[in-house]
Formats: C-alpha cells, sequence, structure tokens
C-alpha cells in the first residue's frame, strides 16, 4: 500500500472496516466543537444600506468601501455610540462593508446582542455618508472661491465682457481691433475651463448626496458561526484527520506484500503460496483487560488494510498447494531427515499453515519430518541445529517489515541454520458447505515450542 495511488477504494476501506473508531473520533469533535462554542459567545450582525446617487465606477465604489471601513470613520462611529470600554481599534474588526447592485453599500456591524449589532450598523452608516460629504466639500461654505455659486458668478461676469469688447471691437483690420479678438479670445477660454469646473463641482456635489436607506434590521439568529456549526466542524475535522492519519499510515507501511520481496529479505527463495481459510477470532484469556476491550469496541483488533479475502476452492485443491511444498523439499532435500519450520509470533495464518504442512508431511513418510518452532520477531531465537539442516519459514503476506524477516534470517543462522525456503500463507474464504471455524484438514500436531499466537494484528 506504501507505493500504490490512494484511490477512493482505499477511502471506502476505511470507511467500511474503522466505521467504529470514525464515529467514536465524530461525537468527540462534536464534544469539542460544542464546548468551543462555550467558550466564544454568539455574535449578532445587522446591515445598513447606503445609496449612492449618480454614476460610479466600479473602482470608486471600491474607494467608497474602503472609506467605510476606515479608522476616520469607525472612530467617529465608536465616540457617537459612546460604549463603554469600546474604542475604534476593537471596533475596526467588527465593521465591515460589500457593494451590491445598483450603486449601494451595505455596510455591516457585529456585537454580542442583536440591538447593539442594529446600533452599531445605523451608526457606522450614518458616519460614513457624513465623512463621504465632508470630503467632497458638500459641507464647506458657499462664498468660497471654489464654490459652485462662485463659478457660475465668473461666468456670468466673463459673459458681459466678452459682449461689451464684441461691440467696442472694430470690425476693421485695425491694430485695436486685433487686440479685441485676441483679448475675446482669451475670456472665451477662461468661460469654458470656468463652465468645465462648474460641471466637475456639480458632479461631485451630486456624488456626495449619500442617503441611508432606513435603519438596519434587527438579527434574529446569531451570525455564523453558530454553535450548530462548530459541533458539525468539529465532527468533521475529527473524521477527517483520522482518515489523513489512516492514509499516511499506509503510505508510511514498510510491511512486504509480495512473495518476491519476502523471499528476498529471507534471503531464500520461495518454495509456494498455500491458501487458509479464514476463520474468526476466537477471543483468548490474555485478551482481557480494559485496553483490549477498547481495542475490540473501536474495531482496531482487525487490520484494515489487507485484502479481502478471495474465494477459496474446496479441501482438496487447498491440500494440492502443501503436497506441491512438501513434495519441492524433497526433490530439493532428498537426504534430510528434518526441517525445522519457522513461525512468527503472532501471525496466525502462519501458525495454521505451518500446522497443515507438518500433516501433510507426515502422511508421506519418505520426505523430511518437520518441526514447527515460533519465534518472537523483537527478539527472534532459533533453536540450535540438532538433526536438522536447515529451516523453512513460514509466514503471512503484508505482516512483517524487511528487518524483521531480516533478524529471523540471522537467527536461523545463529542457530546453524540455513534458511532452505519461504512459505507464503494467504487467508481465503472457504465454501459455504465448509465451517470456516475449524482448523485445515488433518491439523493435529500442536506447535513444539511457545504455544498459541498472543500478537494482535493492528
Amino acid at each position: 500500500m506504501s507505493d500504490d495511488t490512494i484511490r477512493l477504494v482505499t477511502i471506502g476501506l476505511i470507511l467500511r472496516r474503522r466505521w467504529r473508531l470514525l464515529a467514536a473520533l465524530a461525537v468527540l469533535g462534536a464534544l469539542v466543537g460544542y464546548g468551543t462554542s462555550v467558550l466564544f459567545p454568539p455574535r449578532y450582525t445587522a446591515s445598513a444600506s447606503v445609496l449612492l446617487p449618480g454614476q460610479w465606477e466600479q473602482r470608486e465604489l471600491l474607494t467608497q468601501v474602503e472609506i467605510a471601513t476606515s479608522s476616520a470613520v469607525v472612530d467617529r462611529t465608536a465616540a457617537a455610540l459612546g460604549w463603554r470600554g469600546v474604542s475604534g481599534d476593537r471596533l475596526r474588526d467588527r465593521v465591515s462593508a460589500k457593494t451590491t447592485d445598483g450603486n449601494i453599500i451595505k455596510i455591516s456591524g457585529t456585537a454580542e446582542t442583536p440591538a447593539r449589532a442594529q446600533q452599531l450598523a445605523d451608526r457606522s452608516a450614518q458616519q460614513f455618508v457624513a465623512f463621504a460629504a465632508r470630503i467632497a466639500g458638500a459641507g464647506t461654505d458657499p462664498e468660497a472661491p471654489t464654490g459652485p455659486e462662485a463659478l457660475r458668478q465668473q461666468v456670468l461676469e466673463t459673459s458681459r465682457r466678452i459682449t461689451d469688447l464684441a461691440k467696442a471691437a472694430d470690425p476693421g483690420r485695425t491694430v485695436e481691433g486685433v487686440q479685441a479678438r485676441t483679448a475675446l479670445e482669451k475670456l472665451r477660454t477662461a468661460l469654458e475651463e470656468a463652465m468645465k469646473k462648474l460641471d466637475e463641482a456639480e458632479a461631485a456635489t451630486a456624488k456626495a448626496g449619500m442617503v441611508v436607506m432606513g435603519p438596519a434590521e434587527r438579527p434574529t439568529g446569531a451570525a455564523p458561526p453558530t454553535r450548530t456549526h462548530l459541533i458539525a466542524a468539529g465532527a468533521l475535522l475529527f473524521v477527517v484527520v483520522a482518515v489523513v492519519g489512516h492514509l499516511a499510515a499506509a503510505r508510511t507501511d514498510r510491511r512486504l506484500r509480495t512473495e518476491a520481496e519476502i523471499a528476498a529479505a529471507l534471503g531464500s527463495t520461495l518454495l509456494g503460496t498455500v491458501d487458509v481459510p479464514a476463520q474468526r477470532r476466537v477471543q483468548q484469556p490474555q485478551d482481557g483487560g480494559p485496553r483490549a476491550r477498547l481495542r475490540r469496541l473501536l474495531g482496531l483488533h482487525v487490520r484494515w488494510d489487507v485484502a479481502v479475502p478471495h474465494a477459496s476452492g474446496d479441501r482438496a485443491s487447498r491440500r494440492i498447494r502443501y503436497q506441491r511444498v512438501c513434495a519441492r523439499l524433497r526433490d530439493q532435500h532428498p537426504s534430510a531427515r528434518e526441517l525445522l519450520v519457522v513461525v512468527p509470533d503472532g501471525d496466525d495464518i502462519a501458525r495454521r499453515a505451518a500446522q497443515q504442512l507438518v500433516t501433510e508431511a507426515e502422511r508421506k513418510p519418505t520426505g523430511p519430518a518437520l518441526r514447527t518452532v515460533e519465534v518472537s520477531v523483537s527478539q527472534p531465537m532459533v533453536p540450535d541445529r540438532d538433526t536438522e539442516p536447515g529451516a523453512l519459514v513460514v509466514l503471512s503476506a503484508g505482516s512483517w517489515t524487511a528487518g524483521e524477516l531480516a533478524g529471523i534470517a540471522e537467527a536461523c543462522a545463529d542457530g546453524g541454520h540455513e534458511v532452505v525456503g519461504a512459505v507464503v500463507a494467504g487467508p481465503v474464504r472457504a465454501l459455504p458447505a465448509e465451517s470456516a471455524d475449524l482448523p485445515p484438514d488433518g491439523a493435529g500436531p500442536a506447535l513444539a515450542a511457545r504455544g498459541p499466537a498472543t500478537g494482535e494484528p493492528v
């Protein structure tokens, strides 16, 4: 799985085989979200709309939005509200503005209560309109030289002067006539400039006439994220993190899954693969304890990243695989009288396969006898060589890393045993007529070493 691309079927496998764990984590995440909602009280948001008359470009509207949330407007809003301990700096994160269709700016205020949220939105809209009018000059002295009335007076005065000069101008081609016409042209140019300034001033005055479109509506519900949002987000976050954690663990998993990798790690050859009918896990006395019970309750005692066992043939077809392994042992080691069968401790599939191999070897007395022994993977120790010239390693795929298998091979070498081959066992689904809870056919001899497996797959 570490080298495979993550597919939807992998996520489906996690959801199907880890649903108990995911459900428990979803409940835990919901409780965390509820606790977060208790620590952070709900907020309420109200909005007031401001109409901007006239023609506005998009960049101009964006400029007005920035003005509505600027520190100058927010500070004036805080002073107008007069809330104790609330300054413009604290209100800056509670006031927002955005443009809508029809040259409308919506100013929103967020507070702890619906009444305060409504008051904040109304005051912010009023202060924005007043500040915008002050910038545009709507509140300046009308008699100032740059005001619209002064410009109109200048236009009228210039018109009278042009009329007087035109009457006094010599229609002939005298020097005085030429000078008069030149003066008229200059005055006409000044008149055009004055008219242009007047139009611009009138347009600015029109744009400055912003209108607050009524008071803000008092909010009836809390602004997101609400308590429901936090609870749902907490549950979803915990589930997503759990799924991502499973995927990351699968990507970093270094347990060998193919026969070629297993044989290479043991430094030997593959003698064959055998099938073991999958059986229901039987609870053993050593499985007690709070931790083990919790693992069974959450479904952690069964691995999720193993392939679904494929359908098996009948008992006769499964026995053929075991008989072929025994035949290869007889062919490769015809003079050997006994061989040691090494099974990793905790590998129940391999243990049952080794039992069946011992049974098949006893049915063929011409071949070497097999003696099984379980070896701890963390601290492998193989009995010293007696009459066995070599060791046969039986294990299941996807359970052990290359380092662990190399440790078993080194333990065999330290005991004077040559690893003569490897047998990979895989679980299969037995036929409906067969009992999946029974051991393989003819499995009678017990293991000679350390008894039943105690490890739990993860």
